[in-house]
């Protein structure tokens, strides 16, 4: 029973330290989340150009013009739609390429960077 002093749980230098990590991966969840939000947005945008018929998407233009009034609906403002999305009209169906990243700093001169990077086959309505 000599140790049982020494046993009795975390030191405040142990708190701390502990404090101190969740803090810093709370940081950059907080930063990291909205980009996959709005990520997320930019997929059901374009893959809803298939299922909503009142749309009636048939060019190229008419499918870039349907996908930017979905981002504006999202408030979705500061993604250059034309560098970020390269689409093609292919036997009937478009194929929607998203490629982009987005860079948030974090401390001084480390950030952190998320990359998208996913095609789509979107079918005529």
């Amino acid at each position: 029973m000599t140790y049982a002093r020494s046993q009795k749980g975390m030191s405040l230098l142990g708190w701390l330290v502990v404090l101190a990590v969740v803090a810093f991966l709370a940081s950059a969840a907080f930063k990291i989340i909205p980009h996959y939000l709005d990520y997320y947005a930019i997929e059901k945008a374009i893959t809803s150009v298939e299922t909503d018929k009142a749309a009636e998407v048939r060019t190229v233009p008419e499918f870039y013009s349907y996908v930017d009034k979905a981002l504006m609906l999202n408030n979705i403002r500061d993604l250059k739609l034309d560098d970020a999305l390269d689409v093609k009209l292919e036997n009937n169906e478009f194929r929607a390429h998203l490629k982009y990243e987005e860079r948030e700093p974090l401390v001084q001169n480390i950030d952190l960077v998320v990359k998208f990077d996913k095609e789509f086959r979107v079918r005529m309505p």
